[in-house]
């Protein structure tokens, strides 16, 4: 007898994310940006209590935190209805209305960082240099500000200061795949890897004293591994590496002399420790696949947000020695059993050129299968697919749909040669390895030829448009959610700060013009000939609102069948609950129509 209903996709979209968060210096409070009443919002949780409660209220995507360690306010950055134009706030830790501290409307605010005393608030912004930022110095008791890193050259991010505030590590990034790290003492400026020809990246960075510095970087590897900077002797020194494992995460336990090191294996994440004393590396128990942050607190304790294929998005505390971790919050989908949710297959495959593409196969709830297969090209484009909770995913696997997320080159986690096969060649090989993927499925009884949908986001959305106008005989049915679809215009449109990287990622608009031409989707529109659904935020500053509208007119007038769904109040995906609903409602609704 069936008592319930099947699971609709306010069941699975109400699993809540956690943006990001922070602990109070006394471990008393934990404040989180969640969207757990379908806006996203401060909250806090009284520990060792685990009872959430709301911080504020003015349902924002939130940019940024940090916790006064004296306990007297916190320091937010919000911006609005997806438009990326972060603003800081400062509001006490009973939460309440967000009082301004440093705006500029227009413009971004980013990365927030305070003085051990809680005086001075430094951060990194648009506001006067739009194209490389610069990064600030604020003092909160006089109000006065100093520009402490003028940015040139690329778009400068401060990451840390050093104890003493005497010393700042920046980044320049060129590129995702070109980025270097400084650091400025007075007014010397001094590199932190050497000199090099071949482009590499620095992506993340702690101070642990006043003169040693520890980052990631992949300076003359591939993979990216541990170094460390003396700043009194200005030396570089290589410190952990790993085979076929690169780091993305870094940080600095003070007390016990640890840093917590976290690494991409393949499509899940690992955990270690490395003692700076000993020089001892320690793999670790991780409680999730991935992991989004992860904190230390004065005490050693740790603190991190993850998820995995089959768990939503939840934050989880280690305390300093011992092994067992403590899950804090208690997300999952409503209605929905975890062993009821499919985790993927990983599988992998040789492109057109031989190149080795590894793959997640998702496939679909076998009481409710209708036989059909998604393909999902990520976005980024220098991003990957991973063994994350995805909440649209599982809905649409409940729904009956298959889902196959190739991990096509110009990914990340996989080197930085493969990352950087993209870069140039947005249009041919990324295109050639979404084929040649399908053909894998074909050929091993994974997909039918005849049931196949396409669907992306950002460059997936662009991928998804390219791949009908250049292969629509291998979909009956397409969604494109913000991608362009004119690389001369996008190249053009995007932020300021993107524009010097764009020649190296995309193209020159004259020097590359026939590539461009080709790898552009609106050239092949007269091949669109399948159904199509396309979806944009209105207040989009990456991918503008214009890069949709003329796809879709010149579509309408040719008499394609094209549905378009602006949501006013978004930027580049969806901050809001209700709003993500009713996209993947309607985006559901549509492909049910072509089975």
């Amino acid at each position: 007898m069936e008592l319930y209903k099947k699971p609709d996709v306010e069941q699975f979209l109400r699993a809540y994310t956690i943006q990001d968060f922070v602990v109070s210096n006394d471990e008393r409070q934990l404040v989180f940006s969640t969207n757990i009443s379908g806006n996203y919002n401060l909250w806090g949780m009284d520990l060792p209590s685990q009872f959430p409660y709301p911080l504020t209220f003015n349902d924002q995507s939130c940019q940024g935190l940090c916790y006064d360690k004296a306990g007297r306010f916190i320091i937010t950055a919000f911006d609005r209805d997806g438009d990326e134009n972060s603003q800081l706030y400062i509001i006490p830790p009973e939460g309440g209305q967000l009082q301004p501290i440093r705006i500029a409307e227009g413009f971004q605010h980013v990365s927030p960082i305070l003085s051990d005393d809680g005086k001075r608030l430094y951060y990194t912004s648009n506001k006067e240099d739009p194209t490389f930022l610069k990064s600030y110095c604020y003092h909160i008791d006089t109000k006065e500000e100093e520009i402490i890193i003028d940015g040139d050259g690329g778009a400068t991010y401060l990451y840390d200061i050093s104890p003493s505030e005497d010393s700042f590590l920046f980044i320049k990034y060129f590129s995702t795949t070109h980025m270097l790290a400084y650091v400025k003492v007075d007014n010397e400026v001094i590199p932190l890897t050497p000199e090099s020809d071949e482009q590499h990246t620095v992506t993340n960075g702690v101070y642990t004293s006043d003169s040693d510095i520890y980052f990631i970087t992949n300076f003359g590897a591939d993979f990216s591994y541990i170094a460390k900077f003396d700043l009194a002797e200005k030396e570089f020194s290589k410190v952990v590496s790993l085979p076929s494992e690169g780091f993305k995460m870094i940080k600095f336990d003070e007390k016990h002399h640890l840093l917590y090191l976290v690494s991409e294996r393949g499509v899940e994440d690992q955990l270690y420790s490395y003692d700076i004393i000993t020089a001892k590396l320690t793999e670790l128990e991780c409680p999730i696949g991935n992991i989004d942050k992860l904190e230390v607190t004065a005490q050693g304790n740790v603190y991190l947000v993850g998820t995995s294929a089959t768990k939503p998005s939840n934050m989880f505390r280690k305390h300093a020695n011992k092994h067992r971790w403590e899950q804090l919050t208690n997300n999952r989908v409503m209605g929905v059993h975890e062993d009821e949710l499919i985790d993927p297959a990983v599988i992998s495959y040789q492109s057109f050129d031989g190149l080795d593409i590894e793959a997640l196969y998702f496939k679909a709830n076998p009481v409710a299968s209708n036989g059909h297969v998604i393909l999902w090209p990520h976005g980024g484009p220098q991003h990957a697919e991973r063994k994350e909770f995805n909440d649209v995913f599982q809905y649409l696997l409940n729904e009956g749909y298959g889902i196959f997320a190739p991990n096509f080159r110009g990914s990340t986690g996989y080197g930085l040669a493969f990352t950087k096969m993209v870069e140039g060649d947005w249009g041919h090989g990324p295109r050639l390895d979404n084929i040649k993927g399908l053909e894998f499925l074909f050929k091993n009884g994974l997909a039918a030829r005849d049931k196949v949908l396409l669907m992306g986001g950002s460059y997936g959305g662009y991928m998804s448009l390219l791949l009908h106008g250049r292969h629509s005989q291998y979909f009956k049915a397409v969604v494109d959610i913000c991608g362009p679809s004119d690389l001369f215009s996008f190249v053009e449109s995007v932020p300021e700060h993107w524009k010097p990287m764009l020649t190296q990622w995309v193209g020159h608009p004259e020097k590359d013009k026939e590539k461009l031409i080709e790898f552009s989707p609106i050239t092949y529109l007269d091949n669109m000939s399948k159904p199509m659904l396309v979806i944009q935020g209105a207040n989009d500053p990456r991918v503008v609102k214009e890069e949709s509208d003329k796809i879709v007119a010149v579509l309408k007038e040719k008499g394609r069948e094209v549905e378009y769904l602006v949501l006013e109040d978004e930027g580049h995906g969806f901050s809001k609950k209700e709003n993500e609903v009713n996209v993947y409602r309607a985006i559901c609704e549509f492909f049910n129509k072509y089975l």
